[in-house]
């Protein structure tokens, strides 16, 4: 597994396709559990489902704060990905008591709870994908007109993004990761897939983007090299040498901060 479910065009990721099937099975248990007990099992459960989701949010935010104060309006764009799991499932068990009391409808609910979630917990380790080797070898384009070697990134930890001129999420996305990585204390390269070089300098005269993390790959070999089925992809390798992170689509400032900063608490 990549990572990634393919459905046609659309692509999703596992963990927030699984997480979709969490929610809705956990509805389905609260309007079965209301209609046999007569107690208002259902409607706690869509309102414990509101709670968890907006106390998860919450949770990545406040984790994250530093990068939500560059971009507060990326508090709702939730598409992007950023909860912190634990702290919605937290406030969705403690609205579920404060709804349903002492009720029996209660125990179950607060049971079926607990059973989704270890199962969600489960099945997301089971179908992450393993860390594996950043292929060796791998060479890109300067925009100099130069060869950069990503071998020589070996023995710390970096990361690689993975973009195009003509991808929609690629260009929002963009300036953000532009403006991280030259800030970074590690690492961050922004590889464009396929497109010439007189392609990728119009594109960033254009938008007024620094060129200085921009690197080309005009054969795709890192996409096809690493599995990446969709741009942008943004790779998060380890000091050893492994990707041990990897996201498909535009990637939030508040992800790709959190996910850096693993790296260097792995790296010390």
């Amino acid at each position: 597994m990549d990572g990634v479910i393919s459905l046609g065009p659309l692509m999703i990721a596992t963990d927030r396709a699984l997480a979709l099937v969490a929610i809705w099975s956990f509805l389905g248990i609260g309007g079965l559990v209301g209609a046999k007990t007569g107690s208002r099992a259902g409607r706690a459960a869509w309102l414990a489902v509101l709670v968890g989701i907006v106390a998860a949010r919450a949770g990545f935010i406040f984790q994250n704060v530093d990068a939500f104060s560059v971009e507060p309006w990326a508090t709702l764009a939730i598409w992007q990905g950023g909860f912190a799991p634990l702290v919605g499932v937290v406030a969705a068990a403690l609205t579920l008591a404060i709804m349903l009391g002492r009720q029996g409808a209660s125990g179950l609910m607060l049971l079926a709870l607990a059973a989704l979630t270890i199962a969600h917990a489960g099945v997301s380790a089971a179908l992450a994908p393993e860390p594996r080797p950043f292929p060796a070898r791998l060479d890109v384009r300067a925009l100099t007109g130069g060869t950069l070697a990503l071998d020589r990134l070996r023995g710390r930890p970096f990361v690689i993004n993975l973009w195009a001129t003509w991808c929609p999420p690629c260009r929002r996305e963009m300036p953000m990761v532009i403006e991280v990585a030259e800030a970074s204390g590690i690492p961050v390269l922004l590889v464009n897939q396929g497109e010439s070089l007189a392609r990728v300098r119009s594109y960033l005269a254009a938008h007024r983007l620094s060129a200085k993390t921009i690197a080309l790959d005009p054969t795709q070999r890192v996409a096809a090299a690493t599995g990446a089925g969709a741009l942008p992809t943004t790779l998060f390798v380890d000091r050893d040498g492994r990707i041990v992170n990897r996201h498909a689509g535009q990637i939030s400032r508040a992800g790709l901060s959190a996910a850096m900063r693993d790296l260097q608490a792995g790296a010390q």
